[in-house]
């Protein structure tokens, strides 16, 4: 991962913050100053949470756990949405579904039931069904997509989550702190950062600020994805050659004797 330049963040507006009347005073150590009625974030600060947020991540990547990724808010959703995908991630987009970590196995047979009516369309079964029940199957369906449609690959809870909006995202931090699993976020001046275990002190309501700081989080995430499967082709080869050489020197001994 390259260098974060201060000024790649300044041009993307990152240092706006909100208005200082709606301030939360827990976030003045990454307030640089105040500017016509509006905060302004320290870049330096941002510049270097941001490294250390990367680096984390992915760490968490490399392990092989999935880092879920929350953003409901219009200007924020179809970044998420892209650069999850490209990383392969699972992302949330649409409402948070209440308990989807801390009652997470009633959401695994939600998605189980997703899984279902995709195998009686494969299956012929669905064609058996009148049109009523065809109907709502597919209303059903369409649903569990619309809720869930990113998580149904997540077979287990995630390593970590990154959420955009605290605020706005209030009970997914509460459901992922009640677990313990790390949270990473983009902290605006109106927020709490205490209730995040990796802050990225930065503008939240501006696209092009959002996408700015995603790319940077996508690229550690890809990194941290390619370093494990260097892991597992290197650990595969040595196997192989390990097995290579026991059948040599069975192949030797058998000859000799």
């Amino acid at each position: 991962m390259g260098k974060i330049e201060v000024k790649d963040l300044l041009d993307s507006g990152v240092h706006f913050g909100h208005l200082t009347r709606k301030w939360n005073p827990n976030m003045a150590p990454y307030i640089y100053m105040e500017r016509n009625g509006i905060h302004i974030i320290n870049l330096y600060k941002t510049a270097a949470k941001v490294n250390e947020a990367s680096s984390a991540i992915k760490k968490i990547a490399a392990s092989g756990r999935k880092i879920l990724f929350v953003a409901t808010k219009k200007q924020a959703k179809d970044i998420v949405a892209k650069k999850a995908s490209e990383v392969k991630m699972p992302y949330i987009t649409e409402r948070w579904p209440g308990g989807m970590l801390t009652n997470f196995v009633t959401i695994r047979k939600a998605v189980k039931k997703m899984s279902y009516i995709d195998r009686m369309k494969e299956d012929g079964t669905f064609e058996t069904l009148s049109k009523k029940e065809k109907l709502q199957v597919n209303r059903l369906r369409s649903k569990l997509e619309k809720n869930l449609g990113s998580i149904s690959e997540m077979t287990r809870l995630p390593g970590a989550i990154f959420v955009v909006d605290i605020k706005r995202e209030y009970i997914s931090i509460k459901e992922a702190q009640k677990l313990k699993i790390p949270i990473f976020a983009m902290v605006d001046t109106n927020s709490d950062p205490r209730d995040v275990d990796f802050v990225i002190p930065s503008n939240d309501d501006a696209s092009k600020s959002i996408d700015k700081i995603l790319s940077i989080i996508s690229s550690s995430i890809s990194e941290g994805l390619e370093e494990r499967r260097n892991e597992k082709e290197e650990a595969a080869k040595a196997e192989k050659e390990n097995i290579n050489d026991n059948v040599k020197a069975e192949a030797n001994e058998s000859t000799d004797k």
